[in-house]
């Protein structure tokens, strides 16, 4: 009998569970470590830093879940992973032995590479279900006393999906308080034009997105390099396509939200041959590590380098057909490996991704993830706001029932059947 151990309970590491216990029965035991004693439903974030949801109505608790399916249950941060020795070190001095590991923790936050961001600081996170219920507080506060926000995503973010999103739901809240007109917005990023998302765009994203901005009265600063974060004002370096600097930016708040960039968990970092210099673990088209190859990686954690140099540094996006296509992978090869056999499966690393704006939203469609592309694609509509919240009801479900199928491309190509939008085949 082996052991599997999946390192992380989002939602790349919950769905590798239930498809390892689907894929391999009872044969094999399967433990599942988090840092966190239960599942958050993570694109569900900007709702609750408005408040439109909270928290208990997008998390799950885990440990009865994990026993009701078979799965050994471990809330524990990973203190050190030693791979030569198949070892697992926990911050409470105990230690995980693992016959195959699949990282799935996503990203640490790196909110110290610059000055005064994050929550401790000058700046509310929506990357966290906890993060966002700190903005929230904070949000309920500033529409009691309104004034200029800055919203957005600093060099080196690879996520910039939630970011859009926040500044338009705040939008949409703030006219249905009716003091949006005492509410300047300005949105700061690092992406070379709006809607590049790390992907070079998709589709119309960039005018789509440009639009929306216009039509909500958001202006915006592009190729913006914060260079720190004071109480009610953050300071940016606009750079121009030369990569000289261009402008400075002093922007003033009463209230902030900025993506930082992500890095490898502190427990890989810095070991030879597994991960890159940011931590995110080197992985070949199986999902497995080359050096240590009973490690497998899926999501956020893996290192996916830019497909472009950009004047401000930007990451790639994992969205959550990508990260789905990669557990189906990881399974199925970790199967083939336990039969006897050599792994063959491999990821599409397609994106697909819904971002809701409160009163409408759009979709972009991305096969492959980076150019040149078959599927480029972008539609916008308030179909795409229902579809994000049936997608979440859909989840949390699959979730609590222990639901091992993929569900991502599928429900997408249905629903844009049914809204007879048309994109390209694949």
């Amino acid at each position: 009998m082996a052991h599997i151990v999946v390192l992380g309970a989002g939602i790349g590491g919950i769905s590798m569970t239930y498809e390892l216990r689907e894929a391999l029965g009872g044969a094999h035991r399967i433990t599942l470590v988090s840092n966190t004693p239960y599942f958050q439903f993570t694109p569900s974030n900007p709702w609750i830093g408005v408040g439109w949801h909270n928290k208990q109505d997008i998390t799950v608790e885990l440990a009865p879940l994990m026993a009701k399916f078979g799965v050994h249950f471990i809330e524990q941060s990973a203190k050190r992973l030693h791979p030569a020795e198949n070892r697992l070190a926990l911050a409470d001095g105990q230690f995980v032995d693992y016959d195959y590991l699949v990282v799935a923790t996503g990203p640490e936050l790196a909110f110290d590479e610059v000055a005064g961001l994050g929550p401790d600081a000058h700046t509310h996170s929506i990357c966290t279900v906890d993060h966002a219920s700190k903005a929230h507080v904070a949000w309920e506060a500033f529409c009691k006393d309104p004034g200029p926000i800055v919203v957005g995503a600093v060099q080196g973010a690879s996520c910039y999906g939630p970011a859009y999103e926040y500044a338009m739901i705040m939008d949409q809240e703030l006219r249905t308080r009716k003091i949006r007109d005492r509410v300047p917005m300005t949105f700061v990023t690092a992406e070379p034009y709006v809607g590049h998302l790390g992907l070079g765009g998709v589709g119309d994203t960039k005018g789509l997105l440009e639009h929306e901005l216009r039509q909500r009265s958001i202006r915006w600063i592009t190729n913006a390099k914060v260079e720190r974060v004071e109480a009610g004002q953050l300071f940016a370096t606009e750079i121009g396509k030369d990569g000289a600097e261009k402008k400075k930016h002093e922007v003033l708040f009463k209230y902030a939200m900025m993506l930082p960039a992500f890095r490898g968990i502190a427990a890989l970092r810095g070991i030879d041959a597994l991960v890159n210099p940011r931590g995110f673990v080197i992985v070949d088209k199986h999902q497995r590590n080359p050096r240590f190859p009973n490690i497998f990686s899926i999501g956020v954690a893996i290192a996916i380098a830019p497909f472009e140099k950009t004047p401000v540094p930007t990451g790639v996006p994992k969205t959550g057909y990508m990260i789905e296509s990669m557990v189906t992978a990881a399974t199925q090869n970790i199967a083939a490996l336990l039969a006897g056999k050599e792994p063959a499966s491999e990821a599409t690393l397609d994106a697909l991704c819904l971002a809701d704006f409160g009163d409408r939203g759009v979709v972009f469609l991305a096969k492959p993830q980076i150019p040149p592309r078959n599927v480029n694609w972008a539609a916008e509509g308030i179909w795409v706001h229902f579809a994000k919240i049936a997608f979440e009801k859909y989840f949390l479900h699959k979730v609590r029932a222990g639901i091992s199928e993929p569900y991502y491309e599928k429900a997408i190509m249905k629903l844009i059947d049914m809204h007879k939008l048309k994109a390209p085949a694949a």
